[in-house]
């Protein structure tokens, strides 16, 4: 006898928690949500495994989710393994001719085929693609200034036009794009290794995404590091652009990125902890959201 209402009590929190999901699931249905897959995510396991649940579990709630992946890890290893020593000026990896084709190697041969593998245990969804294919990502090269002077750190590009045909055809079809970010020059026809936390905010804007997501290694943006650990958890463009000056180098690109994608469009774009198992529908779907949103300037705000 006693059965009965035991189970439907145990069952219970499961139920609530589906509820609480209700009015998140409502809102992002048939949205766009562009994701920046980097950090431990990339590299350790389990982490692994629980990124690609959460990409498939969005995709059957019916978002459509877009992965856009670097690889600096795997890439320092096989530098390492060819003999080619890494340097990085002004946060950019110093990538010589040698160098990009391992970088190439690496992000669309290795990256990326373990990214599609993983996703697809779940069903016919995921489909590669880099930058190069149908023009998705078109570069210049990049010169950063150091101390006032452009500086040639070889095969590094700058995103100057996006088509996004082949992602939204890939979407339309209810795949799950993963896109390495490397991009073709429109000036010498060579190919570029681009910032992928740029090119994640990039496609983003050119896709008019709902939401960016980009994966990190901490928790969000920090109020006032390294002497307090809050995290500042909501920020507008205009706070946000006044904060870049005084970023730490790795966090530059990614809140940059940010920035970028919600003066371009993006709805919401979001700094989450990657260590984190399943942080990403710990943001999307309740009211707990980690780590740090940015969000477009209010009306009437500069």
């Amino acid at each position: 006898m006693s059965s009965g209402p035991t189970r439907k009590h145990t069952a219970l929190p499961k139920a609530q928690i589906l509820i609480e999901a209700l009015p998140w699931l409502t809102r992002h249905h048939g949205k766009t949500v562009v994701i920046k897959f980097g950090g431990n995510a990339m590299v350790d396991e389990e982490l692994k495994a629980a990124f690609a649940q959460d990409v498939v579990f969005l995709r059957h709630a019916g978002l459509k989710p877009v992965v856009v992946h670097g690889g600096g890890p795997q890439i320092s290893a096989a530098l390492d393994k060819h003999g080619i020593v890494s340097e990085f000026k002004a946060g950019l990896r110093v990538t010589t001719e040698d160098a990009m084709d391992v970088v190439r190697m690496v992000l669309a041969g290795q990256v990326q085929r373990e990214l599609v593998g993983l996703l697809n245990q779940h069903g016919p969804f995921a489909v590669g693609l880099t930058g190069e294919d149908a023009h998705t990502l078109t570069a210049t090269k990049h010169q950063p200034e150091i101390d006032g002077e452009p500086v040639d750190i070889g095969r590094v590009g700058e995103i100057t036009e996006i088509d996004t045909g082949a992602i939204e055809a890939l979407l339309a079809d209810g795949r799950i794009p993963v896109v390495s970010s490397i991009a073709r020059s429109q000036d010498d026809h060579h190919v570029y290794n681009v910032n992928a936390d740029t090119a994640a905010a990039a496609l983003a804007a050119a896709l008019g995404a709902e939401t960016l997501m980009v994966l990190t290694d901490v928790e969000g943006l920090y109020e006032d590091w390294p002497n307090s650990d809050e995290v500042i958890s909501r920020l507008t463009a205009t706070q946000l652009e006044k904060l870049l000056p005084d970023l730490s180098a790795g966090m530059v690109p990614k809140m940059e990125g940010c920035l970028h994608a919600v003066r371009g469009g993006v709805t919401t774009a979001r700094v989450i902890d990657g260590r984190v198992q399943h942080s990403i529908l710990l943001e999307i779907f309740t009211d707990e959201g980690i780590g740090t949103m940015v969000v477009p300037d209010e009306q009437g705000e500069s």
